[in-house]
C-alpha cells in the first residue's frame, strides 16, 4: 500500500496547507515564489506518480482512488486563494467557478457510476483541459511572485478561460455519459 507512486500522491494532499500558507498574503512575492515552488513540484510528482505506477506495475486501487482527490484538492485550494487575494478578479471569476463546479459534479458524477460499476475513463480531451487548468494556475502564481511582469498574470488568466472552456466541453462530456445511467 506503501507504494512509492502512493507516497508521491500523499505528499500531494499534506503539501497543500503549505501551498496555501505560501499564498496567504496577497503582495507577498516571496509566498508566491515559495507557493510557485511548491506548486510546480506538486505537479511533477503529479506526473510521476502515475509514471511510476505503470511502468513498474504498482498501480493500487488506493493510488486509483487518491491521485484524482490530490489534484481536485490542489486545484481547488490554489483557485480559492488566488480568488480570495483577488488574483482572479472579476469577470475572471467566472471561469474559476466553472473550473470548480466542473470538478464537483464529475467527481459526484463518478460515485453515482462507480456504483452502478460504469467505468468513465478520462479522455484526451479532459487530459489536456487539466495540462492547461494546471498552466493556468501556475503562471498566476508566478504572476505574483513578479508582479511587475504583468505578462505572465495576462498568459495564466488567458489559459484559465481556454481551461473553462475545455472544462464545459469534458464536463458535458462526461454528464452525457452519466445521463445514460440514470431513471
Amino acid at each position: 500500500m506503501l507504494t512509492l507512486p502512493n507516497i508521491l500522491t500523499l505528499s500531494r494532499i499534506i503539501t497543500v496547507p503549505i501551498l496555501v500558507w505560501a499564498l496567504w498574503w496577497p503582495g507577498w512575492p516571496f509566498g508566491y515564489a515559495i507557493g510557485f515552488a511548491l506548486y510546480c513540484l506538486m505537479g511533477f510528482t503529479d506526473y510521476f506518480d502515475g509514471y511510476l505506477a505503470r511502468s513498474k506495475g504498482t498501480v493500487s486501487k488506493l493510488g486509483v482512488f487518491l491521485d484524482p482527490i490530490a489534484d481536485k484538492i490542489m486545484v481547488a485550494a490554489v483557485i480559492l486563494m488566488l480568488t480570495a487575494n483577488g488574483d482572479i478578479p472579476g469577470i475572471h471569476l467566472i471561469a474559476a467557478i466553472i473550473i470548480l463546479l466542473r470538478e464537483i459534479a464529475v467527481s459526484g458524477l463518478r460515485e453515482f457510476l462507480a456504483q452502478l460499476q460504469v467505468s468513465v475513463p478520462v479522455s484526451q480531451l479532459a487530459k489536456w483541459k487539466t495540462a492547461l487548468q494546471l498552466v493556468s494556475l501556475g503562471a498566476i502564481i508566478l504572476g505574483g511572485a513578479l508582479p511587475r511582469e504583468e505578462w505572465i498574470w495576462a498568459i495564466g488568466i488567458s489559459a484559465l478561460w481556454g481551461a473553462a472552456i475545455l472544462t464545459l466541453v469534458t464536463g458535458w462530456d462526461y454528464l452525457r455519459v452519466g445521463l445514460k445511467h440514470m431513471d
